[in-house]
């Protein structure tokens, strides 16, 4: 029996290694080279109401070689995994985008990708197969830039080895940048009382210059909008393990509240990984509709598009309680939308010395 792979990075060039192998075998038998996968449409993802997260559902589709576009996504798919799995072995990383130019050198033309979509989602179509996770591949997005900033001391994995960093201590205003695979962060010591995701970078620096973070023991996320998947990551892993509290803080408007839904119940691009991603026990904190009414805050109308994205939110499962069919209903109500920096009509201690201690004393997280 051979022995179990040591690491994720083993465990990844392994499997990827099994899905080339299923190829041959497939050959050897007489059989037309196929993969099969979740059907990956919008009707096929379902919300599971045990786990609260986005999953596919029982509908699959294959990959077969037995039409010319078919056999071509599996020539693709081929050239991708020997490429993973030499890139595994010599210990190298590349990012999405450079894998799309890479496919440029193949010496098949036929595997090249015609865009980078296409490239994306053969990456995703191998991690659902092989149950390993794109990071493990040490494929990465182009940078985040998402960034912690609290009492928070971790040890991160290098290339040059282990350094151990506090998350106030040894970084600048800036904070430390969230890296691509947050697996290989541990977390050594805190003193952090709840997890603060944060939408913006205007008010993520005002919290910061506030001292919002010393004052409430708070670690502050940067989600830098629609957050990475690194950022979800590493936000429920301070939550699983660290037993902390997760709020969102974003603008009040519905592209907003689907980034708190794509934190507490993950999205349905990435459903198949809901249950790396999510984190179900995240709550809203706002900036609520709720809020626009009672501070008065400078506003702008609901585009069409606004009021559409609300009215199919009403019918999401995510947003499925009487607190969201409240809030949103509301904002259809008064027609207005507005930003977290909104807040600064107030004067700019208001977020920190009024607003965020209000609402989440309210919340019973302080």
């Amino acid at each position: 029996m051979a022995p179990e792979p040591n690491t994720s990075e083993e465990r990844a060039r392994e499997r990827l290694i099994d899905l080339a192998a299923e190829f041959y075998d497939q050959f050897d038998a007489g059989e037309i080279p196929h993969m099969t996968l979740p059907t990956r449409t919008k009707s096929n993802i379902e919300y599971d109401e045990n786990s609260n997260v986005w999953v596919y559902g029982d509908r699959t589709s294959t990959r077969s070689a037995n039409s010319v576009r078919g056999a071509r996504k599996l020539l693709k798919a081929a050239y991708t995994i020997e490429f993973l799995a030499r890139q595994l072995e010599e210990d190298r990383s590349s990012t999405l985008r450079e894998l799309y130019y890479i496919s440029e050198s193949w010496d098949a033309e036929e595997a090249h990708f015609s865009d980078q979509d296409e490239s994306n989602q053969l990456i995703e179509d191998l991690e659902i197969v092989s149950e390993v996770t794109r990071e493990d591949f040490h494929m990465r997005p182009e940078e985040s830039g998402a960034t912690l900033m609290g009492p928070l001391e971790l040890r991160e994995q290098t290339r040059r080895g282990e350094r151990d960093i506090h998350c106030q201590l040894d970084v600048g205003e800036g904070g430390y940048q969230i890296p691509n695979n947050p697996d290989t962060i541990e977390f050594l010591d805190h003193d952090i009382d709840f997890v603060l995701c944060v939408e913006t970078g205007g008010m993520r620096d005002r919290l910061v210059e506030n001292g919002f973070d010393d004052e409430y023991n708070v670690l502050i996320v940067h989600l830098k909008g629609q957050p990475a998947r690194a950022t979800r990551r590493i936000t429920k892993r301070l939550h699983n393990e660290l037993d902390l509290p997760v709020v969102v803080f974003t603008d009040g408007d519905p592209w907003s509240y689907r980034i708190f839904g794509s934190v507490a119940y993950g999205s349905i691009k990435s459903a198949h990984l809901s249950e790396h991603l999510a984190t179900p026990e995240a709550r809203f904190v706002g900036i609520q509709p709720q809020d626009i009414v009672d501070y008065d805050l400078p506003t702008d109308p609901l585009a069409d598009s606004d009021i559409n994205a609300l009215q199919s939110e009403l019918e999401d499962p995510r947003f499925m309680s009487d607190y969201w069919t409240e809030q949103i209903e509301l904002q259809l109500d008064i027609g207005k939308k507005a930003e977290q920096q909104a807040l600064a009509s107030r004067g700019l201690d208001f977020v920190t010395d009024e607003y965020l201690p209000t609402r989440l004393d309210e919340m019973g997280v302080i």
